[in-house]
Protein backbone atom coordinates (compact mmCIF):
# COMPACT_ATOMS: atom_id res chain seq x y z
CA UNK A 1 0.00 0.00 0.00
CA UNK A 2 2.87 2.62 0.64
CA UNK A 3 6.35 2.68 -0.32
CA UNK A 4 9.35 4.47 0.99
CA UNK A 5 9.26 8.44 -0.97
CA UNK A 6 11.51 11.27 -0.43
CA UNK A 7 14.31 10.75 3.00
CA UNK A 8 13.25 13.30 5.28
CA UNK A 9 15.76 12.70 8.01
CA UNK A 10 17.90 10.34 8.88
CA UNK A 11 20.32 9.35 11.79
CA UNK A 12 22.93 6.63 12.33
CA UNK A 13 22.73 6.78 16.00
CA UNK A 14 26.64 5.92 16.12
CA UNK A 15 27.86 8.89 17.87
CA UNK A 16 27.44 11.52 20.59
CA UNK A 17 27.24 14.17 17.35
CA UNK A 18 24.44 12.23 15.77
CA UNK A 19 22.21 13.45 18.52
CA UNK A 20 23.95 16.39 20.20
CA UNK A 21 20.63 18.51 19.23
CA UNK A 22 18.17 15.36 20.55
CA UNK A 23 16.22 16.46 23.84
CA UNK A 24 15.99 13.69 27.18
CA UNK A 25 13.22 13.98 29.59
CA UNK A 26 13.83 12.14 32.74
CA UNK A 27 16.25 10.37 34.15
CA UNK A 28 17.79 8.76 30.96
CA UNK A 29 21.22 8.30 29.86
CA UNK A 30 22.99 7.70 26.36
CA UNK A 31 26.06 5.42 25.55
CA UNK A 32 27.55 4.08 22.69
CA UNK A 33 28.79 0.75 22.12
CA UNK A 34 29.27 -0.91 18.76
CA UNK A 35 28.25 1.97 17.39
CA UNK A 36 24.98 2.19 18.39
CA UNK A 37 23.05 4.18 20.66
CA UNK A 38 22.59 2.58 23.79
CA UNK A 39 19.68 3.90 26.25
CA UNK A 40 19.20 3.46 29.67
CA UNK A 41 18.31 4.77 33.20
CA UNK A 42 20.30 6.53 36.00
CA UNK A 43 18.06 4.86 38.91
CA UNK A 44 15.70 2.32 39.46
CA UNK A 45 12.74 3.97 38.45
CA UNK A 46 14.13 6.85 36.27
CA UNK A 47 11.70 6.67 33.13
CA UNK A 48 12.40 8.87 30.12
CA UNK A 49 11.71 9.95 26.55
CA UNK A 50 14.71 10.38 24.30
CA UNK A 51 13.39 13.36 21.74
CA UNK A 52 14.64 13.79 17.92
CA UNK A 53 14.32 17.90 17.79
CA UNK A 54 12.53 17.96 14.11
CA UNK A 55 9.30 17.91 13.56
CA UNK A 56 7.78 16.04 10.67
CA UNK A 57 4.75 16.69 8.68
CA UNK A 58 1.61 13.61 8.40
CA UNK A 59 2.28 10.91 6.01
CA UNK A 60 5.50 9.54 6.97
CA UNK A 61 7.47 5.87 7.04
CA UNK A 62 9.07 5.68 10.27
CA UNK A 63 11.90 2.94 10.59
CA UNK A 64 14.98 2.12 13.15
CA UNK A 65 16.59 -1.00 14.18
CA UNK A 66 15.92 -1.88 17.78
CA UNK A 67 18.42 -4.57 20.16
CA UNK A 68 16.56 -5.55 23.44
CA UNK A 69 19.49 -5.68 25.90
CA UNK A 70 18.36 -5.82 29.12
CA UNK A 71 15.09 -6.56 30.77
CA UNK A 72 12.44 -6.17 32.85
CA UNK A 73 11.35 -2.51 31.23
CA UNK A 74 9.19 -0.77 28.39
CA UNK A 75 10.01 0.22 25.37
CA UNK A 76 8.04 2.96 23.24
CA UNK A 77 7.65 5.40 20.02
CA UNK A 78 6.16 8.70 20.64
CA UNK A 79 4.92 10.32 17.65
CA UNK A 80 2.67 13.12 15.76
CA UNK A 81 3.85 14.88 19.04
CA UNK A 82 2.67 18.39 19.87
CA UNK A 83 1.05 20.51 22.33
CA UNK A 84 -2.81 20.16 22.65
CA UNK A 85 -3.29 23.86 20.99
CA UNK A 86 -0.78 22.81 18.20
CA UNK A 87 2.03 24.46 20.32
CA UNK A 88 5.60 22.37 19.08
CA UNK A 89 6.37 20.44 21.55
CA UNK A 90 8.94 21.80 23.70
CA UNK A 91 7.54 25.49 23.78
CA UNK A 92 8.04 26.97 26.60
CA UNK A 93 4.35 27.39 27.42
CA UNK A 94 3.85 23.73 27.89
CA UNK A 95 4.34 21.96 30.97
CA UNK A 96 7.58 20.60 32.25
CA UNK A 97 7.70 16.93 31.50
CA UNK A 98 10.35 14.35 33.38
CA UNK A 99 9.82 11.64 32.05
CA UNK A 100 6.47 10.41 33.82
CA UNK A 101 4.05 8.14 32.06
CA UNK A 102 1.08 10.72 33.10
CA UNK A 103 2.62 13.68 31.81
CA UNK A 104 1.93 12.50 28.35
CA UNK A 105 -0.94 10.70 28.11
CA UNK A 106 -2.85 13.30 30.32
CA UNK A 107 -0.94 16.31 30.56
CA UNK A 108 -0.97 19.21 27.92
CA UNK A 109 0.36 17.28 25.09
CA UNK A 110 -1.21 15.19 22.03
CA UNK A 111 0.69 12.17 20.81
CA UNK A 112 0.53 8.50 19.79
CA UNK A 113 2.26 6.34 20.97
CA UNK A 114 2.91 2.54 20.33
CA UNK A 115 4.27 0.08 23.11
CA UNK A 116 6.25 -2.56 21.31
CA UNK A 117 8.33 -4.29 23.90
CA UNK A 118 6.31 -4.72 26.90
CA UNK A 119 8.38 -6.47 29.89
CA UNK A 120 7.58 -4.52 32.64
CA UNK A 121 4.85 -6.02 34.88
CA UNK A 122 4.50 -9.85 35.32
CA UNK A 123 1.27 -9.82 33.25
CA UNK A 124 2.81 -8.43 30.49
CA UNK A 125 5.65 -10.87 30.22
CA UNK A 126 3.16 -13.95 30.11
CA UNK A 127 1.06 -12.12 27.71
CA UNK A 128 2.88 -10.09 24.89
CA UNK A 129 1.24 -7.23 22.85
CA UNK A 130 2.49 -4.43 21.42
CA UNK A 131 -0.24 -1.51 22.19
CA UNK A 132 -1.11 1.79 19.83
CA UNK A 133 -2.41 4.12 22.61
CA UNK A 134 -3.82 7.85 21.25
CA UNK A 135 -3.96 10.74 23.98
CA UNK A 136 -4.50 13.06 24.88
CA UNK A 137 -6.97 10.66 27.04
CA UNK A 138 -4.82 7.55 27.46
CA UNK A 139 -7.31 5.68 24.77
CA UNK A 140 -6.26 1.96 23.39
CA UNK A 141 -6.30 2.09 19.64
CA UNK A 142 -5.33 -1.53 18.52
CA UNK A 143 -3.29 -4.15 19.36
CA UNK A 144 -1.25 -6.99 18.13
CA UNK A 145 0.92 -9.76 19.38
CA UNK A 146 4.53 -9.36 19.88
CA UNK A 147 7.05 -11.30 18.39
CA UNK A 148 10.12 -10.32 20.09
CA UNK A 149 11.85 -12.68 22.11
CA UNK A 150 13.49 -12.33 25.64
CA UNK A 151 17.15 -10.28 25.44
CA UNK A 152 18.78 -13.74 26.10
CA UNK A 153 17.50 -15.39 22.94
CA UNK A 154 17.19 -11.90 20.57
CA UNK A 155 18.93 -11.72 16.94
CA UNK A 156 19.10 -8.70 16.73
CA UNK A 157 18.86 -5.79 15.41
CA UNK A 158 15.20 -6.32 14.86
CA UNK A 159 13.79 -3.64 11.75
CA UNK A 160 10.91 -1.75 13.31
CA UNK A 161 8.47 -0.24 10.60
CA UNK A 162 6.02 2.52 11.18
CA UNK A 163 3.53 4.16 8.93
CA UNK A 164 1.46 6.73 9.71
CA UNK A 165 -0.84 8.84 7.24
CA UNK A 166 -4.04 11.09 8.11
CA UNK A 167 -5.96 8.28 10.03
CA UNK A 168 -4.05 5.26 9.04
CA UNK A 169 -0.79 3.61 11.34
CA UNK A 170 0.49 0.73 10.67
CA UNK A 171 3.56 -1.16 12.26
CA UNK A 172 5.79 -4.01 11.28
CA UNK A 173 8.37 -5.58 12.97
CA UNK A 174 10.98 -7.79 9.89
CA UNK A 175 8.36 -7.14 7.47
CA UNK A 176 5.80 -9.05 9.92
CA UNK A 177 2.63 -7.16 10.21
CA UNK A 178 1.89 -6.35 13.62
CA UNK A 179 -0.68 -4.08 13.81
CA UNK A 180 -2.88 -1.50 11.91
CA UNK A 181 -5.71 0.95 12.98
CA UNK A 182 -7.50 3.56 11.51
CA UNK A 183 -8.74 6.62 13.55
CA UNK A 184 -11.77 7.76 12.42
CA UNK A 185 -11.28 11.22 13.78
CA UNK A 186 -13.97 11.51 16.06
CA UNK A 187 -14.12 8.15 18.95
CA UNK A 188 -10.67 9.67 20.74
CA UNK A 189 -10.56 13.57 19.04
CA UNK A 190 -9.65 14.61 15.87
CA UNK A 191 -6.55 13.42 13.76
CA UNK A 192 -3.27 13.76 14.57
CA UNK A 193 -0.80 15.03 11.75
CA UNK A 194 2.55 16.86 12.18
CA UNK A 195 4.62 16.40 15.42
CA UNK A 196 7.82 15.07 17.23
CA UNK A 197 9.20 11.42 17.73
CA UNK A 198 10.81 9.93 20.46
CA UNK A 199 11.68 6.71 21.84
CA UNK A 200 10.77 6.21 25.34
CA UNK A 201 11.90 3.59 27.22
CA UNK A 202 10.64 2.31 31.42
CA UNK A 203 13.37 1.82 33.70
CA UNK A 204 15.15 -0.85 34.16
CA UNK A 205 15.26 -1.56 31.04
CA UNK A 206 18.43 -1.34 28.38
CA UNK A 207 18.54 -1.61 24.39
CA UNK A 208 20.20 -0.39 21.58
CA UNK A 209 19.28 1.68 18.28
CA UNK A 210 20.60 2.69 15.26
CA UNK A 211 19.55 3.88 11.82
CA UNK A 212 16.76 5.59 12.58
CA UNK A 213 15.16 7.50 9.25
CA UNK A 214 11.86 9.02 8.31
CA UNK A 215 10.59 8.98 4.86
CA UNK A 216 7.79 10.61 3.32
CA UNK A 217 4.81 7.79 2.67
CA UNK A 218 3.58 7.36 -0.92
CA UNK A 219 0.63 5.10 -1.92
CA UNK A 220 1.63 2.96 -4.29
Amino acid sequence: MYKEGACLYRNPLRSVSDVKDWRMEGGGQISFDDHRLHLSHVQDEAHFVFWCPETFPDGVIVTWDFSPIEQPGLCMLFFSAAGIGGEDLFDPSLKKRTGKYPEYHSGDINALHLSYFRRKYAEERAFRTCNLRKSRGFHLAAMGADPLPSPDDADSPYHMKLIKDKGYVHFSINDLPILEWMDDGSTYGPVLTKGKIGFRQMAPMKAAYQDFAVYQAVRR
